[in-house]
Parts: C-alpha cells; structure tokens; sequence
C-alpha cells in the first residue's frame, strides 16, 4: 500500500468518526491551529474531558451559519 493510499483512508476515516483529536480538527476544518481556536470560542466549541471535539459541533462551525453566541449577543443589545 503507498503512502499517499493511507493517507486518504486516514482522511476518510475522519469524516465518520463521531470525535476528532485536536491535529485531526484541524485536518478536517482546514483551518490552522490559532484560527481553529478563535472559531471554536466564537461557536461556544470545547474540548471534552478525553480531549475529543466532537464532529457534529465541527460540522456546524464550518456550515457558514451564524454563531449562536454572537446572535444571542445581538438580542440582548437589542
């Protein structure tokens, strides 16, 4: 098997775990360490208690939407 087979067996095997390491989100977001993490505290994301983010909260940061915290922010000014 050649390296770059194993690499997309990884890269797909990530898409169907319900939790993702730390390295794996950033993998499967696209998006570098210090970014990923400002992300995640605008979307209310955490880490949980083994160290797994959980790939729904994932999904649902990178779906484009508006983050909850920021609308809830925006009916409180209001």
């Amino acid at each position: 098997m050649k390296q770059e087979e194993k690499l997309a067996m990884k890269a797909i095997s990530m898409c169907f775990r319900p939790y993702l390491k730390p390295e794996e989100a950033y993998i499967y977001t696209n998006l570098e360490r210090t970014r990923f993490q400002t992300r995640c505290e605008e979307f209310g994301i955490y880490k949980n208690a083994a160290g797994y983010y959980k790939r729904e909260d994932l999904d649902e940061m990178m779906s484009g939407a508006p983050s909850r915290l920021l609308e809830k922010a925006k009916q409180i000014k209001t």
